[in-house]
């Protein structure tokens, strides 16, 4: 989920496609990203339009939040250290979020929930955030890689079977890739 998040920004970082321009497009990929229900979603953007200010600052935390997640997964794949204030970014927003979480029961036993979230604006956040720090503290976190398409940052979660996926996706990125060596091949005569 927190890859998907940190690839709302399109194409690559030098030429930026920004997909969450307002509170509504936030809104909207929550929704596409199953941390919110459809009346979840209706109930988030009457609120936003009563509170523009709350729903304009909470966009603004959303993408310093999903750039410092994509810094510090980037420092993982580079093997450099991350920037303290993208941690003290995604701590704010985990201790945020962990005060929402409980355990609860039902029949199939014990799992995860998120309390009564009221008019919480920033509450599709909270899963990005948990599945964030649970891929942080995992051995996944190893197998997270950056496409290698020349127009593409997005980050992916290398789940072949040795760990040598380059691409985020293979019909996209994969294919651009291939046809722009195989162009250059027969441009330079070579089949």
């Amino acid at each position: 989920l927190c890859l998907d998040f940190t690839n709302t920004l399109g194409d690559s970082r030098a030429r930026p496609v920004e997909r969450l321009k307002s509170y509504q497009d936030l809104v909207t990929w929550g929704e596409q990203a199953g941390v919110l229900a459809e009346r979840e979603s209706r109930f988030l953007a009457r609120i936003a339009e009563r509170h523009p200010w709350a729903a304009s600052r909470t966009l603004r935390e959303a993408v310093a939040l999903r750039e410092a997640i994509y810094r510090i997964l980037s420092s993982v794949i580079d093997g450099s250290t991350a920037a303290q204030g993208d941690f003290a970014t995604l701590n704010g927003a985990l201790s945020r979020a962990l005060d929402r979480l409980q355990v609860t029961t039902g029949s199939g036993g014990f799992g995860w929930s998120w309390a009564d979230s009221g008019e919480a604006l920033d509450r599709m956040l909270w899963p990005v955030v948990r599945s964030a720090a649970d891929l942080l503290v995992s051995e996944e976190a190893k197998r997270v890689r950056r496409c290698s398409g020349q127009d593409c940052d997005w980050l992916f979660l290398d789940t072949s079977r040795n760990h040598s996926r380059r691409w985020c996706d293979m019909r996209g990125c994969g294919n651009r890739e291939k046809a722009r060596r195989h162009y250059a091949r027969k441009r330079a005569g070579v089949s």
